[in-house]
């Protein structure tokens, strides 16, 4: 689409811009619909910080909660979920966002939530958790579709966030079924439960929904009969009512609610014109309506009518903004309108819509969207290609379990079909410092075979692989210069990895002690990485400029290069990722040196959280860290804390000796540590403990942390001992209360 036309459509807004912007706004509320204002008043004066509403589809849980937010006195925020929220780094600036509704810093802390793995815990969901707390007016926070977001990842920020719901304020959970987070809540007697029972209708209520319905012709009755063979279920009432506005005998409905759902929409579906039926069951592949969408993937030109037609008709087609431009259709009327498309019309032609779908989300630079529609219609090869432009900016971003999906979805044959694709799944573990996924793929990337590839095809995979090579530097430190070089001289220019290829290049020098050749190297890193867009490269490249300064003497220099490291950090949001622990360390090792003591510890506090995935699948980075953390530390007069850093160096180098001057590196500053007095200090957690340390905040057993972080029960207990003993605390919550305190959990 040109850019003229796409501003048309979008108003010069990004399209997930928008889509972000319809899920944070409430919904209208029809006022002809049945009011809950009984079941709400009494879980608004409940005192309970947090309600819920648990029901199956169609008991009018949005609606309840739509009425709620209208009526509502106090400050309102709501968020309605998708299934792409299904992880922190996405659920978090969404809710983050509705906040700013009530809370003047909330908006400043939107581009701090993302973070990967414990990182979003540790850090993002304590520092959400904290706007609520702060809030200055009592507030209600609606939180639809949660079951959407049934990860153990986001159950667990969850519960981080609704601790800190202040009296007066509450934050209203509707969806499917119960939370697992409620259990826990449940047991502190801070929960108010609505349920399918309380949401049911009786024939008061029918009668309501049969007059606005345009069925007020159905005697009471036989309205009494229908009540009894729906059981109340507000969805099959309302059914009821439209196949009776039609003409219908809406009475002879029996049997189970999924028979009654699928018997009563075909009844509504197939009295309405042909046309209606088809637009209907064709517009059901998109998650989020909109007139050009619709237009685009249904190739018609009226949409806009259609849309419009449906919603007065009240066919079950709910607004998204209050512009209405944009819709989606009930969940329940949606799956039954997907199966109709394929019942009626085929796979194949559901297939093609979901195609015309994703090229439309593409065009708008929607490419995850894209993705989803791609995998819907089975063209795993397109996929495989999106995700393959996609996947490093959703790393970024902290979207990795979505990636990780997708490539469950392809499957494992079209990922090792696809070897760009298995590069980056490889770069993933390591970079995250996943070390069972990390071994697994770099072992499936050596075993590639590149003999039918292309010639052009075999150099860029050739080129990837090695880089790959360099930086796990499993063959020691020459063959880290060997691969590096490779990927110097073959590495397109232009190509996004460049900047990555001339880091490594710069590591292999300092590998062997040649700071003049590394200095160089990473200094054009940076100038590409700037132009690329590629921040891992640049947070990793400027520190190692700074300790080049450092080594002669230049301080004011090295300031400048550790400030750009720690900027480009904040800049792109990468708080929590194992690559920014380096830049951390350097910055406050130059922090303290130049006398700011407070901002030193505050980046070192960062920087120890960081290390956490530093493992030896990224071997010279993650000495390196640690060496410049032990450094940190003297400099804080933290002797003990420098010693315990040199021993996880001692582990790292048992599984990769051969890092070249690193190694004695690190034994001149162990033998200037020794030489002197050793007068205590602060014994740091292991990264072990560090994992540990966010599920602290939760209420869930020892056991169930150790089912989070894939560790037995006594390898949790015992670690928990430990951060007591380290901490100085006798409880959990004391534990949270001093991690905060010393920057380890939140800011």
């Amino acid at each position: 689409m040109p850019d003229t036309l796409r501003d048309a459509v979008l108003g010069g807004r990004d399209l997930q811009a928008v889509l972000l912007e319809s899920k944070t706004r409430v919904p209208p509320w029809r006022t002809n619909a049945v009011s809950r204002r009984r079941q709400i008043e009494r879980a608004r004066t409940s005192d309970a910080r947090i309600v819920s509403v648990a029901a199956p589809a169609g008991y009018g849980k949005s609606t309840m909660l739509a009425e709620w937010a209208v009526t509502e006195t106090r400050k309102v925020a709501w968020v309605s979920l998708e299934r792409t929220d299904d992880e922190p780094a996405t659920l978090l600036p969404v809710v983050a966002s509705a906040c700013s509704s009530f809370s003047p810093i909330a908006e400043d802390v939107v581009d701090e939530m993302r973070g990967v793995g414990s990182g979003a815990l540790g850090r993002s969901a304590p520092l959400l958790a904290a706007v609520l707390a702060s809030a200055p007016n009592d507030f209600v926070l609606f939180i639809d579709d949660l079951h959407l977001v049934g990860s153990p990842a986001c159950q667990d920020a969850l519960e981080v966030l609704l601790a800190r719901v202040p009296a007066g304020s509450q934050v209203v959970l509707a969806g499917r079924q119960e939370p697992p987070v409620l259990a826990r809540l449940r047991a502190q007697g801070v929960v108010w439960e609505v349920s399918s029972d309380d949401l049911s209708l009786n024939a008061a209520d029918a009668r309501t929904v049969f007059d606005a319905a345009g069925a007020a012709h159905v005697a009471e009755t036989d309205l009494a009969g229908i009540v009894a063979k729906c059981e109340g279920w507000p969805t099959g009432l309302y059914l009821c009512a439209l196949v009776a506005r039609a003409g219908g005998d809406a009475t002879s409905v029996t049997g189970d609610e999924r028979y009654v759902a699928d018997y009563l929409y075909r009844e509504c579906i197939e009295r309405l014109p042909e046309p209606t039926q088809l637009f209907l069951r064709r517009s059901a592949v998109l998650d989020q309506i909109s007139p050009e969408a619709c237009n685009a993937v249904l190739q018609i030109g009226d949409a806009r009518r259609r849309l419009g037609d449906l919603e007065a008709a009240n066919l079950f087609l709910v607004p998204m903004d209050r512009t209405r431009s944009w819709f989606r259709f009930h969940a329940l009327f949606r799956e039954y309108l997907l199966g109709e498309l394929e019942r009626s019309e085929g796979a194949d032609a559901a297939s093609a819509l979901h195609l015309r779908a994703a090229q439309w989300h593409e065009e708008q630079g929607a490419q995850a969207s894209a993705v989803e529609h791609l995998l819907r219609a089975g063209d795993f090869a397109r996929a495989a290609a999106l995700i393959t432009e996609v996947a490093l900016t959703m790393y970024e971003q902290g979207q990795i379990t979505t990636v990780r999906r997708w490539f469950d979805e392809l499957g494992p044959a079209v990922l090792l079909a696809n070897p760009t694709l298995v590069v980056f799944r490889t770069w993933a573990a390591v970079l995250l410092g996943e070390v069972v996924e990390g071994e697994k793929w770099s072992a499936l990337l050596d075993r590639v075979d590149t003999g039918l590839f292309p010639e052009d095809d075999r150099v860029l995979f050739e080129s990837a692989r090695s880089m790959v090579r360099a930086a796990m530097c499993r063959h020691g430190h020459e063959q880290v210069a060997v691969d590096a070089a490779y990927a110097i001289e073959h590495e397109p220019l232009t190509s996004p990895w460049r900047a990555q290829a001339l880091h490594l290049w710069g590591s292999a020098a300092i590998l062997r002690g040649d700071s003049d050749t590394a200095g160089e190297a990473f200094a054009n890193a940076i100038e590409v990485a700037t132009v690329v867009n590629a921040p891992d490269t640049v947070i990793l490249s400027e520190p190692e400029l700074a300790l080049i300064a450092i080594d002669g003497g230049l301080w004011t220099a090295a300031a400048a290069h550790a400030q750009r490291g720690a900027d480009a950090i904040d800049a792109n949001h990468l708080e929590g990722y194992p690559t920014t622990a380096f830049a951390l360390a350097v910055a406050a090792r130059v922090a303290v040196h130049l006398g700011d003591r407070e901002r030193g510890e505050r980046l070192l506090a960062r920087g120890m959280r960081a290390r956490v995935g530093c493992t030896h699948l990224l071997p010279f980075v993650s000495l390196r860290v640690r060496l410049q953390l032990a450094k940190a530390n003297v400099a804080l007069g933290d002797r003990s804390a420098a010693f315990h850093l040199l021993a996880e160096c001692d582990h790292l180098l048992r599984k990769r000796p051969d890092v070249g001057v690193v190694a004695a590196q690190i034994e001149e500053f162990r033998a200037g540590l020794s030489a002197e007095p050793h007068r205590g200090g602060t014994v740091p957690l292991t990264p072990a403990e560090l994992r540990l340390l966010p599920y602290l905040q939760t209420h869930l057993t020892i056991a169930e942390i150790g089912q989070r972080l894939y560790v037995s029960r006594n390898t949790v207990s015992s670690q928990l001992s430990s951060v007591y003993r380290k901490l100085s605390v006798t409880t959990r919550g004391a534990a949270v209360e001093r991690a905060v305190a010393i920057g380890l959990l939140g800011g």
